[in-house]
Order: C-alpha cells, then structure tokens, then sequence
C-alpha cells in the first residue's frame, strides 16, 4: 500500500468517527468502509463499522466486522466486550460471556462488560454468578443505576428479596426517573408483604411511565390481595387497553372477578388470557379453580393438572415409571401416591388412597413427616412413607391431588364415606378423663398459617366467639396451636377459653391429639385450616367459618359440603366481615344444644 493510501485511510477514518459522534451514522459506515478499502488491515476501522452496523440491526455482519477487527488487534478489549454485545443479542449466550471473559481479562476496570456479562448470565439461568458480576460492575462504578437495578432482578430469582429491594432502593436514589426499578422496588415490596409500599412503587412507575402497562397490572395485583376489588379491576382493565395482548393482566383480571363473585365474566377473562398465551400455567390454573368453586368438576380437574407445569410447583416430582391416570389396570401392580401440598389437602384427599387399594394396586403413600402417625390409621395394607424416606420400587405414580381427575369425580360423586381417619383408642382415654363430661365441649381453632398467601381472610379474631362463650354451659376449648396462641393473653372480660398444655399435639406428630380430643368433644368451630378436614376425616360435627369467597373446595351458597357429610358450612355475607358469621352460629347453638346433647351435624 503506497503511503498516501494510508494517509487517506486514516483521513478517512477520522471524518467516519467524526460523522459517528454526531449520529450520521449512513455517512460513518460510508467513511469506515472508504477506509478499510484503502487500507483492510485498519482494525479500529473494522471495529466501529460493525457498532454502527449492529446499531443499523444487523448483527451477523456487524460480527463479522468485529472479528475481522480482532484477527488484527486481538488485544482490544472493547472490541471484545462489542462483540459480547452483539452475541448476547443473537442469543448465542454461551459464546457472549467467553467474550465479556476476553475483555475484562484485557481490561480488569471494565465495568460494562461486567454489567452485560451478568445479564447474560441471568439469562441463562445462572443468578448467583451474575450477582458476582454485577457486584464487580458496582465496585468499579458505584454510579452504575442499571447495574444495581439489574443485580436487584437477579437476587429476586434467588429469592433474596430485602438484598433485591436494597438494590433496587439504589438504582432509584442514583436515578429518580427510572421508571423499572419502581416497578421492580414494587415487586419486591409486594414479595414482602409490603403492599402498601408497593402500590406507591406502581404508581411512581406510572407517573413516570403513563402507559406502563406491566406497572398498571402488577398494582392491580397487589389491590387484589389488600381486598380493593375494584380499584384492582380498574388497574387491571388499564393494563389490557394499554395492551390488548397482555395475557397475564387477563389473567389477574380473572382472578379479581372471581373474587367479585362475577364468575362467567372471569372465566371470560382467563380463557382469552389462555388463549393469548396457550401455555400460561397460571392461567390454567386459575381457571380450575374457578370452575371446581361452580361445581363444574370434570372440566376442573383436567385444568387443575396445570398447577405442575408452573414455575413454582409444589411437591413436584419426576419418576421414569409411568404416571397413573386412572385409565391403566393396576391390579396387582404397586402405585406410589405422594402428598404435594398443605396438610389439611393431605388429609382431604387421603381418602382417594384405600380406593386405589380396592382396584387391586398395593400402594405406598408418601405424606409429610408430621402426618405419618395420623395416617397410618387410613388402612392398615397402605405403606406410609415419610416425605424424605428412601422411595421403593413401584409400576406407577401419581400426585394426590390428581386422584380425583384419575377417578372421574364429580360434584354429586366425591367418596364421603366417613370416618375414614381415626384417633389412637388409648390416647381418646387419656383426653375424656382429662376433659371430662361437663358442660357442652366446644374445640375450637381460629388461625391457620399467617405466612401463608392462601390463608389471607380465612382466619378470625379469637374474640369473634366471645357471644358463644357467654353461652351458659357452653366450654371453649383450645386447638390452637403455633401462631394464633398469643391472642389466648388478651380475651374480653369475662371470656373463657381452656387451653390442653404445652404437650398437647407437640412435635414430631401432627393432629394425633387433636384427633383424640375431637372425639371427647361436642362441636368443633374452626376457620379453614386444616383442622376443618381433620374433623371431617374422623366424622366429627364441625361448623367451619368460610370467607365470602371461599378456597374452591367449598364450592359456593351452600351450608354443606359433599366431601364431608358431618361439617356445616357459615359463609361470610359481607367481605371480610365475620359478625354475622358468628351471630348464625350462636342461633344455632341456642336453637340445639340441650344440657346433655350432642349436636346434630
């Protein structure tokens, strides 16, 4: 190459940056081009057509610039770190980190490549190491607000919540306007519980962002669970005009006209959310459950078999064997039934167990640790095993939850008969002579699980039986255990509630008291909890207090239930108010209790 030719290259590289910094970018690819034919071995020229050719979105090319660049300078490290880029954005992640590696290797003080190598990271699934990045990323930049927002998502996938939120706190103090980290602060806060907190995090997100769809549907969300059914049903239909597509703000949508008690409306609304988005588990899934409340079981079932596929499944397992469905003859075969969600849905459809015996199948049953000494009174030939016991062989499993769609149950066809749980005979002797025979033996529970999200409006203040315990021979006694007891120290004046001590259904073994004692008692009132299905189980009288949109077990405007003969069912008429609730019970109570009765179920 004669040495003007090189000049002129480089002259010509000069005008292309200088058309560059001033966004010509049409007349900087010109230039660029001009000068590496002039002069092809001119890296930097290589190196900065293919940033405006990845700009101008044509990343192949713009790769191909970026490697022609490299074979000539291979010790540039922002070359490297574009190509990252333009790798990260073919979705060839594996080879986009290999090349964030090259740069920071070349450039330790990199800290956008640390940032970029993160996010590709979390892409691929690896949270814990793209923290490690971003925390190199913010030491080398403290200022870097993309970074402490994008470290804040990761430690979200790692269900590092309050780091998450610290995260995010600090992306907004070094740049107030950025309107996804209030959304995310947002979601965090609402991971938190912070609900409050969290719909001003929305809604400085859509101050900033007025057609913030994401940030509409995601406050919608958290009204829901504060119980502002309306305000979250406008949030949600904000979300869907601002994005008619957005499947999963149908989908909340759904669930707050469920909660509206307008149910076609909501399965309206969950059908189109499903059918925006065929494979949205959760869609799925809350359509069962708004179908199993109407009773319409068959369908519910089918789209309860949903709840496996979505992010969080509970108590899910994979096995090489075949899964069970009902269909195939296992006579003589053995089937693996394991529980998969709380103890009272143990309890609740252990029945379906001794059924799958009377097909012929030897069943092994495993349940939660704590329940193992009450179940093993459902038949004497099921093997129960704990939830971390070694696993023996077996021809088919399936989950406990699918057994009602394996049997083809319908609203007038749930297996009730009772009892089909039992107390251990000596320990009901201990109890009767402990609790003796006087006055009329009300046990009673009043809180389930406050940690968790489905126990929200279930439970109900202690003092709601204050009016039942001024009854004249009426005696309270306590089944309470855990959280919930404190509010044993602060009953009205004059109330009374008689507690069993501290060994009363004391760990390792669940409910084999209570079973106990529930048959000494008279009545049972309980919340739902699981203590609601264990009466049931043992054929106990029980009155259950049930929020004005119950769990979908308990269907809806009815004062029983089919899967428990024995159990009444009060329901609230009012959102969250439990007064009338227990002024029904007290009528009830004065209408049937005689000084030596035992209620009628």
């Amino acid at each position: 190459m004669r040495p003007n030719q090189s000049e002129q290259a480089v002259a010509l590289f000069a005008k292309a940056v200088q058309h560059h910094s001033a966004g010509r970018l049409t007349d900087a690819l010109a230039s660029y081009e001009a000068a590496i034919r002039l002069d092809p071995k001119l890296a930097a020229a290589h190196g900065n057509r293919g940033v405006v050719l990845k700009s101008f979105g044509r990343p192949e090319e713009a790769l191909a610039s970026f490697g022609r660049a490299l074979k000539l300078q291979p010790g540039d490290a922002n070359t490297w770190y574009n190509q990252g880029t333009t790798l990260a954005l073919l979705n060839r992640l594996d080879d986009a980190v290999r090349s964030y590696d090259r740069a920071i290797r070349l450039k330790p003080d990199h800290a956008e490549a640390y940032a970029n190598r993160g996010n590709v990271l979390t892409a691929l699934g690896r949270p814990a190491d793209a923290v490690h990045s971003y925390d190199k990323a913010v030491a080398l930049k403290p200022d870097f607000a993309l970074a402490w927002h994008n470290r804040g998502t990761a430690l979200e996938q790692l269900d590092r919540i309050a780091e998450a939120l610290a995260s995010f706190d600090r992306a907004i103090a070094l740049q107030p306007d950025f309107a996804d980290a209030h959304l995310h602060r947002g979601n965090a806060q609402q991971k938190l519980d912070r609900f409050d907190e969290a719909i001003r995090s929305y809604e400085r997100a859509i101050a900033l962002r007025p057609d913030f769809a994401e940030a509409y549907n995601n406050k919608g969300a958290a009204l829901r669970i504060l119980g502002r059914l309306e305000d979250s049903l406008r949030d949600s239909d904000r979300a869907i005009a601002l994005r008619p597509d957005f499947a999963d703000a149908r989908n909340n949508r759904g669930l707050v006209l469920h909660e509206l008690e307008r149910r076609e409306a909501a399965l309206e609304s969950l059908a189109r959310a499903i059918e925006l988005s065929p494979d949205f588990a959760g869609a799925h899934w809350n359509k069962s459950i708004c179908l199993l409340s109407l009773g319409r079981m068959e369908e519910g079932w089918r789209e309860y078999e949903w709840r496996k596929r979505k992010p969080d499944p509970k108590g899910s397992l994979t096995f090489p064997q075949p899964a069970w469905s009902g269909r195939e003859d296992i006579v003589g075969k053995t089937l693996f039934v394991h529980a998969e969600q709380g103890l009272g849905d143990t309890i609740q459809f252990s029945r379906y167990v001794p059924l799958a015996q009377a097909k012929g199948a030897e069943v092994i049953f495993a349940v939660q640790d704590s329940l193992m000494r009450l179940l093993k009174t459902l038949s004497p030939s099921v093997r129960i095993l704990g939830g971390t016991g070694a696993i023996p062989e077996f021809d088919y499993h399936i989950t406990l939850l699918s057994m009602p769609l394996a049997f083809g149950t319908k609203r007038d066809t749930c297996p009730a008969e009772i009892p089909y749980l039992h107390a251990e005979p000596d320990r009901v002797e201990m109890w009767r002579s402990r609790l003796g025979r006087e006055g009329f033996r009300i046990g009673i529970c009043w809180q389930g699980n406050p940690k968790s999200v489905v126990e929200r409006g279930r439970s109900f203040p202690l003092h709601c039986f204050a009016d039942i315990a001024a009854i004249p021979g009426v005696r309270l006694i306590s089944l309470q255990k855990y959280d919930g007891c404190e509010q044993l120290a602060e009953l009205p004046a004059g109330m009374k509630v008689e507690t069993l001590g501290e060994e009363f259904d004391c760990a390792p073994h669940a409910f084999v008291d209570s079973a106990a004692v529930m048959e000494c008692l008279d009545l049972v009132i309980t919340s739902d909890t699981a203590i609601a299905h264990l009466a049931g189980a043992l054929g106990r009288p029980a009155w259950v207090g049930l929020k004005r949109v119950p769990d979908w077990r308990w269907l809806l405007d009815r004062s029983d239930t089919p899967w428990y003969p024995t159990l009444t069912l009060f329901r609230q008429m009012r959102r969250c108010h439990w007064a009338d609730v227990f002024a029904a019970m007290r009528a009830r109570l004065l209408e049937q209790m005689t000084p030596a009765s035992t209620l009628r179920p």
